[in-house]
């Protein structure tokens, strides 16, 4: 992996609680909010000068704003959701450039995980635990922050345990 495992352990702690919360709201209200996003470029903000060397940690924010860019058009077409473009762009610092390709069979791996898992408990009895949940009622629309929260957990733990 690109990301050093010093860097994916000092994001890892501080990121963790506020993907578990996009999760959490993302299949409950179908919405990840955009505090969970602030929140998330908060901790890049200030957690990266310390894990990251700052020319490393420039060229991160600037491709944060490129993955931005692309969410508002991507967006715009209808292709994603207001919030999961957000999350992918307050997520993208916090991913090594040369950890894309890995990056894309994770999330490959996550969503499908996260599908099964998500229209499992939408079909059987395991319904009834949340019934009031939002994403249960929204036919073929996923609540893509399971997946996309879950990525990123996942990349930063790899990261923590096999980073270079």
């Amino acid at each position: 992996m690109a990301i050093t495992a010093s860097t994916a352990a000092w994001f890892l702690p501080f990121v963790v609680p506020v993907c578990l919360y996009v999760m959490y709201t993302d299949v409950s209200r179908m919405k990840i909010t955009n505090n969970a996003n602030l929140v998330l470029v908060g901790i890049f903000v200030v957690i990266g000068l310390i894990a990251l060397p700052f020319t490393v940690y420039l060229w991160q924010l600037v491709g944060m704003v490129v993955v931005l860019l692309a969410g508002i058009v991507l967006n715009a077409a209808g292709v994603m959701g207001a919030g999961d473009s957000k999350f992918i762009a307050a997520a993208a610092p916090f991913i090594a450039l040369g950890d894309a390709m890995m990056l894309m069979w994770l999330f490959a791996a996550t969503l499908l995980a996260a599908v099964a898992t998500h229209r499992i408990a939408k079909y059987t009895a395991l319904r009834r635990l949340a019934p009031g949940w939002t994403s249960w009622e929204q036919g073929k629309k996923f609540p893509m922050g399971l997946a996309l929260g879950a990525t990123l957990i996942l990349y930063l733990a790899l990261g923590a345990v096999y980073g270079a």
